[in-house]
């Protein structure tokens, strides 16, 4: 069957149905509870012409139609959801608000809130918001995530840069690297309850906080030999995490439990014909036995450079394990979870009730690293991006998030976290933990007091 579309504000008589993947039905069933939404803020020198990019981002949704879906109608017995492949957007997902001093607080505010509905394809909205001192602009958008996911977004975006621009913004190349890698740990991360992030005062009005912080991309020390140290930026990224936790459990007298970190990893293509929808899966990251013994010197106020050191040795041979190993997107249990034998609405049901059974073994929180930015997002007269944010939905039990991505050699770090388990000043003083426990892993701070060996 052909999908056919009649562009914005039209529906499309005849369309391709596609029955919901794993992770599409997962989210479907628990955004009943608490909608989800993917935030990307992209911040360009200059200002965009409403007509040429209402026109460059249209035209990308074309060239990845795979974005342009709604929930086809279903009943609870139905035995799955399945997606209807529009052809044509049914509604202009592109937006220009009045310009004014809190527009990008507003938007973001909107990003936060207002998921995009299922039921109006493309699940994306596209606010570019103007007013700044600077005379640049920013473009936000708003991803429903049952649909879609950041890295997703950012490729159509790119799209929408060369057809706006007229140049290339194909990724570059990546060459291989060889890397030495240290020993794999002895100790696993072991399955058993990880700690919660403790809760401060819950702010009103529910929904999620954000903060967006721009840092230095922590350095990495070279061995003198032309060849990378045995750990990744990522690695860096989950240890600050580790620490940024561990820490902020500690003035809150919170039980002493193992850190849990969930991290997305995205082995799809960056190039024009990279698979749109939700196509990372997720793994655990856990600190196991090896760390207790350096509890105390972790979570110092000035964390202790050799325990740091370690405690990056050991990350780094756990995250290469799991990048290596395969399987299902969310795990044996999702699959099992989504099969379609029951109707959706039993397994609905069923899948809300085993979250909730679940929730105290629920990693402690998220961090989703999208690493460089891929595309230089180079709108031609506009400019290239400068900056780019994107946080990812910080749904309870874990309540926190962590996402970054790194542009023009300046790191971008969204925290985000439900208000249910933290108000803004908590959110403000975890940012502080979080860029101090980063500054920890940096060259400068490790390896004064603990130089690289290769086998420890």
């Amino acid at each position: 069957m052909t999908a056919v579309g009649r562009g914005a504000g039209g529906r499309s008589g005849v369309e391709q149905r596609v029955p919901f993947p794993t992770v599409d039905e997962i989210a479907r069933h628990l955004q009943d509870e608490e909608p989800e939404t993917v935030h990307i803020e992209v911040h360009l020198p200059g200002r965009l012409d409403p007509a040429r990019l209402r026109a460059a981002f249209h035209g990308a949704l074309l060239r990845h139609p795979r974005i342009l879906v709604r929930q086809a109608p279903s009943a609870w017995w139905r035995r799955r959801y399945e997606w209807e492949l529009t052809g044509g957007p049914d509604v202009d997902p592109v937006a220009f608000p009045a310009p004014g001093p809190d527009a990008l607080v507003r938007a973001r505010e909107r990003a936060l809130a207002g998921c995009p509905p299922l039921s109006a394809s493309p699940p994306v909205r596209l606010e570019v918001v103007t007013g700044a001192s600077d005379g640049g602009c920013v473009l936000l958008l708003a991803i429903n995530h049952t649909a879609l996911d950041g890295p997703s977004c950012l490729r159509v975006l790119a799209t929408a840069a060369e057809l706006y621009g007229g140049r290339d913004n194909s990724p570059p190349r990546a060459e291989p690297k060889a890397q030495r890698y240290a020993k794999p740990a002895a100790d696993g991360p072991g399955r058993g309850r990880p700690v919660r992030v403790a809760a401060s005062t819950a702010a009103p009005g529910g929904g999620n906080g954000m903060l967006l912080v721009e840092l230095p991309v922590p350095a990495r020390p070279s061995r003198g030999t032309g060849d990378t140290v045995p750990y990744t930026v990522n690695d860096q990224l989950l240890v600050a995490t580790r620490l940024m936790v561990a820490r902020w459990n500690l003035l809150h007298s919170a039980p002493t439990r193992p850190v849990r970190i969930t991290m997305p990893v995205d082995d799809r293509p960056h190039g024009g014909d990279m698979p749109i929808g939700n196509g990372t899966r997720l793994v655990d990251v856990g600190f196991g036995a090896g760390e207790r013994l350096d509890e105390a010197a972790l979570t110092a106020e000035r964390p202790d450079p050799a325990a740091v050191a370690r405690l990056l040795r050991r990350t780094a041979a756990r995250t290469r394990t799991l990048k290596s190993s395969s399987g299902p997107q969310l795990g044996l249990e999702a699959a099992v979870l989504t099969a379609p034998v029951l109707p959706v609405g039993v397994r609905a049901a069923a899948t809300r009730g085993l979250r909730r059974v679940a929730a105290p073994w629920t990693s402690t929180t998220l961090l989703s690293n999208i690493g460089r930015v891929p595309y230089p997002l180079d709108f031609g007269d506009a400019g290239r991006a400068g900056a780019v944010w994107l946080s990812a939905p910080a749904r309870t039990p874990r309540g926190l998030t962590v996402t970054t991505a790194s542009t023009g050699g300046r790191l971008h770090v969204a925290l985000r976290w439900s208000r249910a388990l933290l108000d803004d000043a908590a959110g403000a003083r975890l940012a502080q933990l979080f860029t101090r426990a980063l500054d920890a892993t940096s060259a400068a701070a490790l390896y004064a007091a603990a130089p690289y060996a290769a086998d420890q």
